[in-house]
């Protein structure tokens, strides 16, 4: 994992707060939408202009396509593909009321898992992760191209997408990434990246080397990185049944900031009474005049370096802003084991990642997940087996002032360490966004650093506050007298009372 900064204070207290990379999966934390090809920094408007530039020759095929290999469950479509801002999109062709059904794809058209067993390439992917398995029959349909029957829909996937995985690491503009973006975002995009070529090696190694037959072509890590930007940008999940499914035509349906409605736009059901089809079915959540583009909201959750990460674009509303905090339990801890029992007990690990969002209070685990860490000498009977069922209950007071003084420190000296890894200002940050001079790449990183920067300063204020207020913060072994009845309404101890 990329460590943007590591603290051991003194003993016992050693964790990590850090950027973290964790290993891309489609299905732990599925998507709530899809994504297109090209994205921009924030859509603002779905009216095209009244002329629509004309669609490009290989769209124009896939269209004829969709029209009349049935991939559509209704000749009476209300949507069609458009060439807008965003790239591609789905454009009404008539007035279209809120929640009304925009376009539905029979099952056979869908490219998911099962699509990939019921194939030639079905034969060699037992064992393997379903995302890898659609990845290498995507690669291998793309190469057969004029063998393939989704060779149409291929030919208007886009190479790469304004995602910063397409960025990091290149050799031309990989400077001018490290420069522009967040430190988090780099490092978890770096580690993205380094997730993709690790599976590539090894499915290399098992698969595609061993299986000349079935991949007489050269498959390279580029290869793979495209089909893993594909299944991220486009794949929809949370589907009854289904956690990784292409839609063609139903994928390039962009994204509206504005429609923040959190139901889904999308569904799996049966194609009628009589029918045995099973139908992937999308509306519209808002009413659409003929001639705008159809939109979605993709996922209300994610933060802006997901949106970049995933989607490649970001958003201009503050709670978008997030940074994501590492805490560890430290292997060298005296008290490891039962700090790692109390942990588990709570849905929580060896490792915890916090994800602090702009403008909300801190994750309910959080503070006390600080002060197990933390916990130590005479704060450390608490660990004891007689209080193992009762400790978090604990926890989640201040436990002494010992304890609260040092999570303070840790956390403001994380902070400070994260803040002085920027090379600008957030204020140098928000004049470049204003200058309009940087190209979309540069927009998303430069907007998703000043982000960061602002959810670490609020972290840091919220601390600092803590900190000031510790003289009268109320600790353990004040609750436990007043529970014994044993302090006085003024706050002294009583040893006996007079009788």
């Amino acid at each position: 994992m990329a460590t943007l900064f590591s603290l051991s204070p003194s003993p016992p207290f050693s964790s990590v707060l850090s950027p973290v990379v964790k290993t891309p999966s489609f299905q732990k934390r599925p998507q709530k939408t899809l994504h297109c090809t090209a994205r921009p920094l924030s859509v603002t408007s779905n009216i095209l202009s009244p002329e629509p530039d004309p669609l490009p020759p290989p769209v124009q095929t896939f269209w004829k396509w969709v029209s009349g290999e049935g991939l559509l469950s209704s000749k009476k479509c209300p949507v069609k593909p458009a060439i807008v801002p965003e790239g591609l999109g789905l454009v009404a062709q008539r007035d279209i009321g809120r929640n009304e059904v925009v376009l539905e794809v029979p099952k056979k058209f869908w490219i998911n898992p099962d699509t990939v067993s019921a194939s030639e390439v079905g034969s060699v992917c037992g064992g393997l992760k379903p995302w890898i398995s659609v990845a290498l029959f995507l690669i291998r349909e793309k190469k057969l191209r004029e063998e393939s029957m989704w060779r149409y829909y291929l030919d208007i996937l886009p190479q790469y997408t304004d995602s910063t995985i397409y960025c990091a690491g290149q050799k031309r503009s990989s400077l001018k990434f490290k420069v522009s973006t967040g430190t988090q975002l780099l490092s978890t995009t770096i580690g993205v990246k380094e997730y993709v070529q690790s599976e590539f090696e090894k499915v290399e190694e098992e698969v595609i080397l061993p299986h000349k037959k079935l991949f007489p072509f050269p498959i390279t890590c580029d290869d793979f990185l495209w089909a893993f930007g594909i299944l991220r940008s486009r794949a929809f999940s949370r589907l009854r049944g289904q956690n990784l499914v292409l839609i063609p035509i139903a994928d390039l349906i962009n994204h509206n900031p504005s429609i923040t409605t959190e139901e889904y736009a999308w569904e799996i059901k049966g194609g009628g009474l009589f029918s045995r089809d099973v139908l992937f079915s999308l509306r519209s959540p808002v009413s659409v005049k003929a001639g705008e583009q159809v939109m979605i909201q993709y996922d209300l959750d994610k933060s802006n370096a997901e949106l970049a990460l995933d989607y490649g674009f970001i958003e201009s509303r503050p709670e978008r802003n997030a940074y994501t905090l590492t805490l560890q339990i430290s292997e060298s801890d005296e008290f490891y084991g039962d700090k790692l029992d109390i942990a588990e007990s709570n849905d929580l690990g060896e490792t915890a990642y916090f994800d602090i969002t702009l403008g909300q209070s801190l994750p309910p685990k959080m503070i006390p997940y600080l002060r197990l860490v933390a916990l130590s000498g005479t704060d450390a009977f608490l660990l004891e087996s007689i209080f193992r069922n009762a400790v978090w209950g604990h926890l989640e007071l201040p436990i002494s002032l010992a304890n609260e003084e040092l999570i303070c420190q840790v956390v403001r000296a994380a902070c400070s360490s994260a803040l002085s890894g920027y090379h600008t200002s957030i204020e140098e940050d928000e004049k470049l966004m204003e200058g309009r001079n940087l190209d979309r790449r540069l927009q998303i990183a430069v907007g998703t650093r000043a982000g960061e920067k602002k959810v670490l300063q609020q972290i840091d204020g919220i601390f600092k506050e803590r900190e000031l207020e510790l003289n009268e913060l109320e600790y353990y072994q004040e609750r436990r007298l007043k529970d014994l009845g044993l302090v006085g309404e003024q706050g002294d101890i009583i040893f006996w009372e007079p009788k």
